[in-house]
């Protein structure tokens, strides 16, 4: 009686052009999605209570100085950390489904890395201007937030949960128009802090509408206008006499 081979009657079994079985890749619990979420928010809930306790007393308006390059950045990096991380959760959590857990703390340490970079940049160039310079920086950032590059890499930040280092690249493209706002109209200041802070998440979270986006570019380009025309009328924009 002829003996057939092990499972010679599943089909492909033994064919040479037999397809490997794909890799088994690491999908994250529900706790540890959990747990992913937790720790981005608790993170960023933290570094506000820093960022509030390391600026106080150092927000002079357009006047401010940044200090030495060190602790500006020490200070950048948790500004940085408080702002993104809300926004950057969706991200952080596909990563977690992706890779597992393990890949989280490279994802943000390399996602606030590349804001680390961004505040070496502002160092570089900031200097204390007066409220004609940062009425000009807002109204281009006005421009900015209208154009296909400010479109092209809000999709992308939207879209993307590769590694920290591109997901950041395209944040940062993203938000360039809106962190040089901040810069501009105070470095140093809690209150564009969490109005920039809210502005930024919500173009993470949210998808583009022109109906939003529009008015929201002809808003900053007003005010803009109103620190060129009339500063005062701007509270903390310049320091006190």
């Amino acid at each position: 009686m002829k003996v057939e081979p092990p499972n010679a009657s599943l089909p492909g079994v033994g064919d040479a052009h037999v397809t490997a079985l794909p890799a088994v890749v690491p999908r994250a619990t529900p706790a540890a999605t959990a747990a992913a979420l937790a720790g981005t928010l608790g993170l960023a809930a933290a570094c506000w209570v820093i960022a509030v306790w390391q600026m106080n007393g150092m927000d002079m308006g357009t006047a401010t100085q940044l200090g030495s390059l060190r602790a500006f950045i020490a200070v950048w990096v948790t500004m940085m950390a408080a702002m993104m991380l809300p926004g950057a959760v969706p991200a952080v959590l596909r990563r977690a489904d992706a890779d597992g857990m393990r890949a989280v703390p490279l994802f943000v340490g390399s996602y606030l890395a590349v804001w680390a970079l961004a505040g070496v940049v502002v160092y570089a160039v900031y200097r204390p201007h007066g409220t004609l310079a940062a009425g000009a920086v807002v109204i281009a950032a006005a421009g900015y937030e209208v154009t296909p590059l400010k479109r092209h890499f809000r999709r992308r930040c939207r879209e993307t949960a590769g590694s920290g280092f591109q997901f950041g690249r395209y944040c940062a493209g993203s938000s360039a128009a809106l962190m040089a706002m901040l810069v501009a109209l105070g470095a140093m200041s809690i209150t564009w802090m969490a109005v920039i802070a809210v502005l930024v998440a919500a173009q993470k979270l949210l998808p583009a509408k022109t109906a939003i986006d529009v008015p929201l570019a002809l808003a900053i380009a007003g005010l803009g206008a109103v620190i060129v025309i009339t500063p005062s009328l701007i509270p903390g924009l310049s320091p006190p006499m």
